[in-house]
Parts: C-alpha cells; structure tokens; sequence
C-alpha cells in the first residue's frame, strides 16, 4: 500500500484552469482579427476605383478590336496590343499608356488570355509599373461647383492655377487655393487637368 500511495502522489490528475476562453471566443477572435486584416488590405491598395481609367479604356479597346477566338491566343493578343499602339489617332493618355505597355505585351497577354477583366490586368501592370495607373483623363474645370472643388487635391489646383498661368502668393491652405480657381475662372476658357 506505501507504493500504491506514493505512485498516486506522483501522478496527480491536472487541475483544470479557467482561462475565459473556449472555443467560441478563439473562433470570434479569429473571425475578427480577419475582418480587420481584410479591411487594412483593402485601404491599403494603391489602386482605387477611379484609378487605372486610362490603362483600362486601353485594354478594353483592344479586347473589343479582336475576334472571340483570338482573345485565348497570346501571340494574336500581343499583335492586337501593337496594333492598337500603331493607331496615329491615339490620344496622349492612351499613347503614354501604349509606351508603358509595348515592352511588357507577353506579360499582358497572359492574363488578358485567360479573359481576365480589364481592370484586374491593370491592377496587376500596377504592382510592377506604379506610373500605370497614375495616367487620368483631364478632369474638366468649367464651371465646377465649390463642394467638386474641395474634392480636388491640392496638386490638382495648383495644376489649374498653372494652366491658367496665374500664381497663388501666400497661398497655404486648400481654401484659398480654391478660392483663387474661384476667382480667375473667367480665364479657365478650354482648361483641362
């Protein structure tokens, strides 16, 4: 009986501890620290929706000059993309954009292939050439309501100041350059930024 007795006391069943957490809550927790990863990535993405507008009129363009058929064949994409960049009516946007692309038209014409939509190749181009998607159509400035203004960036009225070739002195903050777009206005003519 003393070794039974000692064999016992050397082997006591674990007490179990409370720790407030089961299950559920590592699940919740789970669940959460996921939707919160998610939502970091999304406002981290360099490419919102009005980005890459230029980059995907370009490659909507081409797909809607090809066959059905072609559209699967790379070597058949990388030639429409040229021909496309050959067009002499281009306008610059789309030339800037044609620049960018003509030495990468094998990597384009992967996914473009695969019937990757539009905007996801140039999201993708995006990773590997920023400058991409940083091409935008000019934003016209005629008779903008002050609240579309304020949408603007600084860089952006600073631009339509230039255009206008008019100097904002002293200005520091957005409202006076936005004032200052206000008030030479009547120069604004044909202005596009």
């Amino acid at each position: 009986t003393d070794q039974q007795s000692t064999e016992q006391r050397q082997s006591p069943e674990p007490i179990p501890i409370d720790t407030g957490r089961n299950e559920t809550n590592d699940m919740k927790t789970t669940a959460l620290v996921a939707a919160t990863a998610a939502a970091l990535a999304g406002l981290a993405s360099p490419v919102s929706a009005g980005d890459c507008e230029v980059c995907i009129k370009v490659m909507q363009d081409v797909r809607d000059s090809m066959d059905k058929g072609d559209i699967k064949k790379k070597p058949k994409v990388e030639a429409a993309l040229g021909e496309y960049c050959a067009k002499s009516d281009l306008g610059p946007r789309e030339r800037k954009i044609c620049y960018y692309i003509d030495p990468i038209k094998r990597d384009i014409a992967q996914p473009f292939s695969t019937g990757m939509p539009a905007d996801r190749v140039c999201k993708r181009l995006n990773k590997t050439n920023s400058e991409i998607c940083g091409v935008k159509f000019p934003l016209k400035t005629e008779k903008l309501e002050p609240k579309d203004l304020s949408k603007l960036r600084v860089k952006q009225l600073k631009g339509i100041l230039a255009d206008r070739g008019v100097e904002c002195k002293g200005c520091l903050e957005k409202d006076e350059f936005i004032k200052k777009v206000q008030e030479t206005e009547h120069l604004a003519g044909n202005d596009e930024f």
